[in-house]
């Protein structure tokens, strides 16, 4: 192996995916009026704008709404791996869904994969799709357990793989899976084409709008939004393509997923990439593939999970990744580093369909599990045709309101005992730095008028400081340094330094107080 490491120095100071930094999107004015429109679409990350793209195509007038600007979300910062290789999934869908309905997340994860290969194909996107192999491979003697029960559902189900003992790239394994003829893109030059269709065929695009959560459904059958501004936004469907939907309408949203962070760095490597894409399957987790950058091929180095809110000083994940890319392929540089957000279910399976039976003009589409760019696509599909009364045979497997008792229940209580834990030690947790204490480009919880407060000083000796409670339920924020951000431990709200809300499920920002008052 290639031992050479850049020091830390060389890290990018502040997280920006190259994603984004490679592709130059639009910008959308901010929702000022009282509007109307067939479907609203809420949320413009892969599954929102997929989905607006694909009702703009059957002559639906569509209007597609997001809190921030589009593509900013977790789509703006993904690996884009577009494959039916999932971690360790297979078999614990055989354990709790079944033979046939384990086939059906395959098969629908592949059709997804196909779609967009046939829409790159038809509007000819220059996205860097290509086909590459995936390999899930064990690292350490307790991974190798797991992946080997992993393979035996491969066999049972019939899917497309093949066991191997070793990998192309200079990694020691003890086996691995792989699953040939997947592919990896540039997400974001695939889907500002579909922004321009959807603008093209009748839709309407807003950004920095952010719905109140109010949500009344008149005698006609049309649903008033309440935006935070006070405007309405009047629709027949409504369709929550957001981390958690704007509207719980009763499914409990909050308690039923939680969110992880997961973190990138792109290493220019000094030794070749033999190809292929790569996830480990023990922890810490590793991910591999490589990408464009202005001609040059850069390697992506992911993983490093945890809790949103919970974990080590978050420079460190990156640090980890450094280490691992450069040991093994070499580092000349580090152009990008950056991190997202995702959530997961009780089950491990995405929530997407109807909210309810009593809401059944409204749809969600959450839970991608870190697996957002093939089953961000299903969702569009698998809503589209709801929207249409067009029958869908994954829509039982998805159904929001399913409730699989094992493993539902054990996670159930795992996580909200999490939350309560969280919830509790940030209530008591004494705090007896003050805000002057702090150095330029440095966030702490302080100590500010008799309070525990949220401070920032930026690089010019400014504070900021806000109310360090969660607005969504309460809990006690914390200063994520690598991503200059507060974040709640308990439901993965963020929140930027002048307390603006980043990520939900809150919608309020963070109070702000006069910096002034010590």
């Amino acid at each position: 192996m290639n031992s050479s490491v850049p020091p830390h120095s060389d890290l990018p100071r502040f997280p920006e995916s190259l994603w984004r930094s490679t592709t130059d999107l639009p910008t959308f004015d901010k929702l000022r009026e009282t509007i109307y429109t067939d479907v609203a679409v809420i949320g413009a990350g892969i599954s929102g704008i997929t989905t607006a793209y694909l009702l703009a195509k059957e002559g639906v007038r569509v209007t597609l709404v997001e809190m921030n600007r589009v593509l900013e979300g977790t789509t703006g910062y993904t690996t884009a791996k577009i494959t039916t290789q999932h971690g360790l999934i297979y078999d614990k869908l055989l354990h709790h869904f079944g033979e046939e309905q384990a086939r059906l997340y395959h098969d629908a994860n592949h059709e997804a994969m196909e779609f967009i290969w046939r829409t790159v194909g038809e509007h000819g996107i220059d996205c860097d799709l290509e086909k590459q192999d995936a390999y899930l491979y064990a690292d350490s003697d307790e991974s190798l357990k797991q992946l080997q029960k992993e393979w035996s559902a491969y066999e049972k189900l019939g899917l497309p793989g093949e066991w191997t003992e070793s990998i192309p790239i200079p990694l020691v394994v003890q086996g691995a899976i792989k699953m040939p003829d997947q592919a990896q893109f540039h997400p974001l030059h695939y889907l500002r084409t579909m922004l321009d269709y959807i603008l093209n065929h009748g839709g309407t695009i807003y950004e920095q709008t952010t719905l109140s959560g109010e949500l009344e459904q008149k005698e006609d059958g049309v649903l008033h939004l309440k935006t935070s501004d006070g405007y309405t936004l009047k629709c027949n469907q409504v369709v929550a393509a957001t981390h958690f939907p704007f509207y719980d309408g009763g499914g409990l949203f909050f308690s039923r997923l939680h969110a992880e962070r997961s973190y990138v760095v792109a290493i220019e490597p000094e030794t070749s990439y033999a190809g292929g894409m790569y996830i480990n399957a023990g922890s810490p987790s590793r991910s591999l593939r490589s990408a464009k950058l202005d001609g040059r091929d850069v390697i992506l180095v992911g993983g490093e999970n945890h809790k949103t809110g919970q974990g080590l000083c978050t420079i460190k994940y990156y640090e980890n990744l450094e280490l691992f890319g450069g040991e093994l392929l070499g580092a000349k540089r580090i152009p990008y580093r950056w991190s997202a957000q995702d959530l997961i279910t009780l089950d491990e399976v995405p929530y997407i369909g109807r909210l309810n039976d009593k809401h059944p003009n409204i749809y969600v589409a959450t839970g991608f599990g870190k697996w957002g760019m093939t089953n961000g696509t299903l969702s569009a599909l698998l809503i589209r045709d709801l929207i249409l009364n067009r029958d869908n045979r994954y829509a039982e497997l998805f159904s929001p309101s399913r409730f699989k008792a094992d493993p539902s229940i054990k996670n159930f209580v795992v996580q909200n005992a999490n939350v309560a834990k969280e919830l509790i030690a940030g209530k008591v947790d004494i705090i007896h730095r003050k805000a002057d204490d702090l150095q330029p480009d440095e966030g702490s919880l302080v100590q500010h008028l008799g309070k525990k407060a949220a401070a920032y000083k930026d690089k010019d000796g400014k504070l900021f400081i806000v109310d360090a409670t969660c607005t969504h339920m309460g809990c006690e924020v914390n200063w994520n340094e690598g991503e200059r951000t507060w974040d709640c431990p308990c439901h993965g709200s963020r929140y930027d330094h002048k307390g603006k809300v980043i990520e939900g499920p809150a919608t309020e920002p963070l109070k702000p107080y006069d910096s002034q008052q010590h």
